[in-house]
């Protein structure tokens, strides 16, 4: 099997949708002899919003540490081997098409999903790398997810927000029970949630396994520093260290909270302070990208996944500190559908911005000219453009070298400006 018969077979996994369950997971790795049980030290990120982030930071963090260091995340921005990653490594072309050929013999007859085929493949191959620390995070949820069928170490609970409300609940208390369930008897637990709504499931779950619960803002207390474009930076101090000015090519004060819980589990697992410095100033050395990450100059131009309401949110409040050094903003955005696109509007209105809304490379898009009739029923001109490749060359061409470009909303638009710049 070639790699790109491989994603022929992985593709049209797609017509089965989402189904949420661990039966299907535990067949298909029991074929491929037991992966999961072969990962080291494994580290699991669920939440709304961050994990991405933490995710990356602790790969990094473990990476300097001198561990082989596996990464599992999604979805991809270009290609489908950036899902899983061995020391910043993707997955090579052949190593894919040798496991999707194992899975189509063995689980022959068996009716799997996308995500769930990934899953099998990526805990096989960091199997076969024998890595020794693996950071999983979750697809869309926690309880049901394919990943929950990993006995892990450390369980993560980033953020929780109103996101995939269908699958998950329509109540942040309903979201973070289902994420909560990530948590196994005897792991160690680490959140950021505050909100007391939310919160609460994830402390109710964590002493009904007798999980000692750690939580960023109590157990991690942190001052920002420096908010810049790609570098942030803060004084973080743990209940058993203090990095004084520590750095992390990010944008944003929101972020202050990921680094803290990456810090923490990190501390928690014996790494060294001199190497969780060194690994997040390394942190886009994981395939990181895409979060306000800052691909031109005169205009500037950041490219961004956000992609729900409390995702935006914190993008628009990173971004609102730099304002007034800019003449005119345009934001470039473009959505799926499930996504709440008028909430996503309302935030993004604070810049004071031109909207350009486009067709994200999706059938599940939301078509560019519905975004333009929400903006305009919220008194927002917009200009509709088919592509976000199109509405980026044009502005590039019209707009002011004091302006600021805002391509934003999702994870198949960010791929889509990657690819067509080249970058």
């Amino acid at each position: 099997m070639t790699y790109k018969e491989a994603l022929d077979f992985l593709y049209p996994l797609h017509r089965f949708g989402i189904k949420p369950g661990l039966e299907v997971i535990r067949k298909l790795l029991d074929d491929l002899g037991s992966p999961d049980k072969q990962l080291g030290l494994v580290i699991h990120i669920a939440g709304t919003n961050g994990k991405g982030t933490v995710a990356a930071a602790l790969a990094s963090i473990f990476q300097a540490a001198g561990k082989k260091t596996a990464l599992y995340t999604s979805p991809h921005l270009i290609d489908f081997s950036e899902r899983m990653r061995v020391n910043g490594e993707s997955i090579p072309f052949e190593r894919v098409a040798f496991y999707c050929a194992q899975l189509k013999e063995r689980a022959a007859g068996t009716s799997y999903t996308f995500f769930e085929a990934t899953t099998a493949i990526a805990f096989a191959w960091f199997a076969d790398e024998k890595v020794d620390v693996s950071i999983i995070e979750t697809g869309m949820g926690g309880r049901l997810d394919a990943t929950n069928i990993l006995d892990s170490a450390y369980a993560v609970i980033t953020s929780i927000g109103l996101d995939h409300t269908d699958w998950l609940g329509e109540s942040r208390a309903l979201i973070a029970e289902e994420k909560a369930a990530i948590i196994k008897k005897g792991c160690r637990v680490f959140t950021a949630v505050s909100d007391p709504e939310a919160f609460l499931p994830i402390s109710r779950v964590a002493a009904l396994h007798e999980a000692l619960l750690f939580v960023a803002g109590e157990d991690a207390l942190w001052t920002v520093l420096s908010p810049e474009v790609g570098d942030l930076q803060l004084d973080l101090r743990t209940t058993s260290g203090y990095y004084p000015a520590l750095k992390a090519p990010l944008t944003g004060e929101f972020h202050a909270s990921n680094i803290a819980l990456a810090v923490m589990v990190a501390e928690d697992a014996g790494v060294a302070s001199a190497s969780i410095r060194s690994g997040l100033a390394g942190l886009l050395k994981t395939g990181y990208r895409a979060r306000l990450e800052k691909i031109g100059a005169n205009p500037d131009v950041l490219l961004d996944v956000s992609h729900n309401p409390d995702g935006m949110r914190k993008t628009v409040s990173a971004l609102v500190v730099f304002r007034n050094r800019y003449r005119n903003v345009h934001v470039v955005f473009g959505l799926a559908l499930d996504k709440d696109a008028l909430s996503v509007i309302r935030e993004l209105s604070r810049l004071e911005c031109n909207f350009y809304p486009v067709n994200i490379p999706s059938e599940r898009s939301v078509p560019a000219a519905l975004l333009a009739r929400l903006c305009s029923a919220e008194g927002h001109d917009a200009t509709v453009f088919d592509t976000g490749s199109a509405a980026l060359e044009y502005l590039k061409a019209h707009a002011e070298p004091d302006d600021l470009i805002v391509v934003t909303g999702s994870f198949y638009l960010a791929g889509e400006i990657i690819a067509s710049c080249g970058l």
